[in-house]
């Protein structure tokens, strides 16, 4: 598979040197602008790279002072875009000036196809460069093992910050895969339990005969094979955090007793009968529907409300912009070493490919890929094949002229990203789009956003 062309946008009014480089430069993805006005309008629509500007631009061919205007509105427009400005070979104080208002380089006439080809490759490469290092060094998310950068993430990693330093129990929602035990992890370790266990029960993979033991543990003899007194989970946390993954799957006889000690803070071990005062800090997750499941009556009610005294949406990957791309380069720097491998990094056609796939396996099944991809890959760069994705960008050639379509698109996406600034509080994302909250309602329901709707 091909790497991805990288889009570069060529400012000429000559024809004929429009044609010379449309056949010069086949191997990026080209579009062409005669004037100052449709060059502005080429980059907004399709967000090149490069740009070639010929500085002798109409209606003033004979001088720069419309190439140099287009110059500065481009980089106004586009800062991170590399501009090679195209001057004939009277031209080179032009060209300097040209260069000091920001232009990546320039190039003299008459064009060369090797050296053009050369500049523009070059200019791409830094381009790239630069935008990765932007993505790392942007890093917004600073609290323990928790890496990215979008709005989604910085909202939940924020709230989670806030709630660490109480004993609040905290309930954890998100698909599976998307982080929740990290999420946990980090809280525990942002806590003044810190120095403390840490445990972790995963309610959905214990038989449910076995379940109540491996929580509240057992006294000799209290069964067929308990040969001695043993410690549940819960114990095991004393002092700690207690971290109740997937507690949707708790088996409906089991919640009263857990329903008792995150009130009365005992337990009571199977066959016991005294009491055992416990201090940890409990924190749940569960990619379930809490609130269905009560309706239901498969999940308690009141245990519910105890569990999730603060909630935290934990986003998809799928909503978290660009922060696939740091999660994938923190994932090699530790693979790398784990299998010692020489791998240097991504090409672009693995970071296209990795940007425009949708992850339905979440963070999970990027760490998957991105083993095998480490074991298996070939060259010295990681490419797309070699992650098992298609670079499938999204279709360019058959844009949505349905006005709905791209409506329902706009408003679900800013109802979204308002809901993760405004840190789930339903009222001031309503305002921050200036609608009711009623209205915000209705929308959510419209666009079936389950998601975002209030557990509690």
């Amino acid at each position: 598979m091909s790497a991805k062309k990288g889009k570069v946008l060529v400012v000429d009014d000559d024809m004929g040197i429009q044609k010379q480089l449309k056949w010069a430069l086949t191997d990026f993805e080209l579009f062409f602008a005669a004037d100052r006005p449709s060059a502005i309008t080429q980059l907004r629509r399709n967000e090149p790279s490069v740009v070639t500007l010929d500085l002798g631009l109409p209606p003033d061919p004979a001088n720069a002072s419309e190439g140099i205007l287009a110059l500065q509105e481009i980089l106004s427009l586009a800062p991170h875009t590399k501009v090679i400005v195209v001057t004939g070979n009277n031209d080179k104080e032009i060209a300097l000036e040209a260069v000091k208002l920001g232009a990546y380089d320039f190039y003299q006439k008459p064009i060369d196809s090797d050296i053009i080809n050369l500049l523009i490759q070059r200019a791409l490469n830094l381009a790239t460069l630069e935008h990765e290092n932007r993505l790392l060094s942007t890093t917004r998310v600073s609290m323990g093992r928790i890496v990215g950068n979008s709005d989604a993430i910085v909202g939940a990693s924020r709230k989670a910050e806030k709630i660490a330093q109480t004993d609040i129990s905290t309930l954890l929602l998100g698909e599976s895969g998307t982080g929740k035990e990290v999420f946990a992890r980090s809280i525990h370790e942002h806590s003044q339990r810190k120095d403390k266990a840490f445990v972790a029960i995963n309610c959905a993979s214990i038989p449910e005969n076995l379940l109540e033991s491996e929580l509240f543990g057992y006294e000799k003899g209290a069964f067929t094979g308990a040969n001695k007194t043993t410690l549940g989970k819960i114990e095991t946390a004393q002092g700690g955090t207690l971290f109740l993954d997937e507690i949707g799957d708790m088996p409906i006889g089991l919640q009263a007793k857990m329903l008792r000690f995150l009130q009365e803070r005992v337990i009571e071990r199977v066959g016991g009968r005294s009491e055992i005062p416990v201090d940890v800090r409990v924190v749940c997750a569960t990619h379930r529907d809490l609130n269905t499941m009560v309706k239901d009556e498969t999940f308690r009610e009141d245990l519910y409300y105890r569990v999730g005294e603060i909630n935290i949406l934990i986003p998809p990957l799928r909503d978290r912009d660009d922060d696939v791309v740091l999660l994938a380069k923190t994932f090699l720097d530790i693979y790398k070493e784990e299998y010692s491998s020489k791998i240097k990094g991504f090409s672009q056609d693995a970071i296209n490919a990795m940007l425009n796939h949708r992850w339905p396996g979440n963070i999970r099944e990027l760490q998957n890929k991105l083993k095998s991809a480490v074991v298996l890959a070939e060259g010295s760069y990681i490419e797309a094949d070699d992650l098992g994705l298609m670079n499938t960008s999204p279709q360019q050639d058959a844009p949505i002229f349905n006005l709905r379509e791209v409506r329902e698109n706009a408003e679900s996406k800013a109802i979204r990203k308002a809901y993760h600034q405004a840190e789930q509080n339903m009222s001031k994302a309503a305002e921050m789009l200036g609608i009711t909250r009623p209205t915000l309602y209705s929308l959510i329901d419209k666009y079936h956003m389950e998601d975002l709707k209030p557990s509690n």
